[in-house]
């Protein structure tokens, strides 16, 4: 724990300072591109149950959540222009980095999930959450394009329920079955070439 703790926060702190014009640019667009704060702050829950606040960069109109569901689905219509570019490429998911270095996240381990979701699947998260999640892990890997999977039904919701969230948790459970340095390096040089591709 505490050499994966030496390694997110080495990691975390070069990344913090080498995209900071980064930050800064999109930024700039974000604010420009629509009313409301650069960052979207959301409670997840993190290790051994205690929630935190997950940092985003905001790629939906101001209190998207209060206008629809949770889970964001294809075009939907609360997504800015800026915001369609970041979901793209996955630079709405930088300012996790911010996380990582306080110490609410890790680079890698399971992604965090909303309270009432973590709810659903009390057994399976009480395993779960005996780590810190991270900013990427084999369930990123292989859910990149989770919006475009869940607009193929008719209830996204009731999907992510009982299809994609169910799929999402043996991943972590394989996680943690293989969890050390060498398996940490492997998924983010796997998550970066899938951003490439």
């Amino acid at each position: 724990m505490i050499v994966k703790r030496i390694f997110d926060l080495f990691l975390s702190t070069i990344g913090l300072v080498i995209l900071s014009p980064v930050f800064i640019i999109l930024a700039l667009w974000i604010t420009l591109d629509s009313p409301g704060p650069v960052f979207f702050r959301q409670v997840r829950v993190g290790l051994h149950g205690k929630p935190f606040r997950i940092y985003k960069f905001r790629t939906m109109v101001a209190d998207a959540e209060l206008k629809g569901r949770q889970i964001t689905v294809g075009d939907d219509p609360r997504i800015t222009q800026s915001g369609g570019f970041l979901r793209r490429y996955k630079l709405d998911e930088l300012p996790q980095l911010i996380n990582v270095f306080i110490g609410d996240m890790s680079l890698v381990g399971p992604r965090p999930e909303v309270p009432r979701y973590v709810d659903m699947f009390k057994d399976a998260y009480e395993t779960i959450l005996m780590v810190k999640p991270g900013l990427t892990d084999y369930a990123a890997i292989e859910f990149r394009d989770e919006e475009k999977v869940l607009k193929k039904y008719p209830d996204p919701e009731d999907a992510y329920r009982r299809e994609v969230l169910p799929k999402k948790i043996e991943l972590y459970k394989r996680y943690l079955k293989d969890k050390n340095v060498w398996t940490d390096l492997k998924i983010i040089f796997l998550t970066l070439r899938k951003i490439v591709d």
